[in-house]
């Protein structure tokens, strides 16, 4: 996994590269950050600090585990990334568009859900219990995956 952007590449450079996000948050563009972020969203997986080493460790990329754990704090804080909680470690995605998260309680697996498919089921749980959607405007549906359902 290479950590050269498409502005490295053709001097251009989008909202939806990485270090276009950190410098949007005030943050240095650090190696650490820059693979963190890129495997967050290369990947497009929720993925927990040990996966995200693993993942960067097979990919040759060296990195402390504290340095993982430290960047996934730093970029969750500022908003790049989201935590999703669960059974389980908690997962790490890299912030877009609104989404809402499936985790299962036995394996602790966790998926994205469009919030577009959601917009009606969304209103009528606020509506129903006033419970809205957190900071990132998402829901957390829990239930078996089904792996582990069936």
């Amino acid at each position: 996994m290479s950590v050269a952007t498409q502005s490295e590449r053709d001097g251009t450079a989008t909202p939806d590269e990485p270090r276009v996000r950190l410098r949007q948050q005030g943050l240095r563009c650090t190696p650490g950050r820059l693979r963190v972020l890129t495997l967050l969203m290369v990947s497009g997986r929720h993925l927990s600090i040990t996966e995200t080493w693993e993942e960067l460790t097979r990919a040759g990329e060296a990195i402390h585990p504290a340095t993982v754990y430290r960047t996934l704090e730093t970029l969750t804080a500022v908003g790049v990334t989201h935590a999703v909680h669960g059974p389980g470690p908690t997962r790490y995605g890299a912030t877009g568009d609104p989404h809402h998260h499936t985790v299962c309680q036995r394996c602790g697996a966790v998926a994205a859900l469009s919030g577009e498919h959601l917009v009606e089921a969304a209103a009528r749980i606020e509506e129903l219990t006033g419970l809205r959607p957190d900071s990132s405007g998402s829901f957390l549906v829990s239930g078996r995956c089904a792996r582990c359902s069936g």
